[in-house]
């Protein structure tokens, strides 16, 4: 049974004063046994607001380590405190807190070992506010990186995300990039070790107090997306050993 195994949601924060308590009204303390809070240098009261709401696990970056740093910070702490199922889920409220009981229940009915939470399963993306020019970006990225990983994902690009701790114990992910590439190069290191993800349709939700990238950024992580995609695909046809999958 999958709640006598061990769940920690992990929270990646800058700036999160504003969400955070909206974030953990809906989180189900029933099946969510800890919360690990990761503040990544923010500029506002984050940490005070976590500390006010009983969050026992707090970690604050003395410098801004970027998104893929604050993950790696989440991780390490939630292995260390031996969760068997680790959940990724913004403090930002642009993911509902109302999906975790069903991402947990996949892992620990032991059906799948990778959950993600797709926008783009559906079709509510656009009417929940996803600018069209990230939405037309996400699905040619998406195809490109499907055909190239061999996989069929309706997006790779999603924030929400739940990992069996088998999985990340199995990849080196403190190699990765601190960047906001971090959450690709994750994914071709779970491919590449034979893992499967499974997928489960995510409402999508934008607003002014949710976390985004600005247009340049978008364009280097682009970039950056497709640099992972062919990387992978040299290694996975034997012409090229990318150091990230070894």
């Amino acid at each position: 049974m999958y709640k006598e195994k061990k769940v920690i949601v992990v929270l990646p924060a800058y700036n999160a004063a504003l969400t955070l308590e909206k974030t953990i009204a809906e989180i189900p303390f029933n099946i969510v046994d800890e919360l690990v809070f990761v503040d990544d240098n923010s500029t506002d009261n984050s940490i005070e607001v976590a500390q006010s709401l009983g969050i026992k696990h707090i970690i604050r970056h003395s410098s801004n380590k970027g998104y893929g740093g604050n993950q790696k910070s989440c991780y390490d702490k939630a292995l260390e405190l031996n969760a068997e199922i680790i959940v990724m889920l913004h403090p930002d409220y642009q993911y509902t807190p109302k999906l975790l009981e069903a991402m947990i229940s996949v892992i620990g009915n032991d059906l799948y070992k990778v959950v993600f939470a797709s926008r783009i399963l559906g079709k509510g993306a656009l009417k929940g506010g996803m600018p069209l020019y990230k939405y037309v970006s996400n699905r040619l990225l998406t195809f490109f990186q499907n055909v190239l990983m061999n996989q069929k994902l309706s997006e790779y690009h999603t924030g929400y995300r739940a990992y069996h701790s088998d999985v990340l114990r199995s990849i080196n992910y403190n190699d990765n990039s601190d960047d906001f590439i971090f959450d690709n190069e994750l994914i071709a290191q779970i491919f590449y070790r034979g893992f499967e993800i499974a997928e489960i349709t995510c409402p999508t939700k934008y607003f002014e107090e949710a976390s985004s990238i600005n247009l340049k950024r978008s364009i280097i992580y682009g970039m950056g997306v497709l640099k992972v995609s062919v990387l992978y695909f040299l290694t996975r046809i034997k012409l090229y050993k990318w150091k990230l999958l070894q």
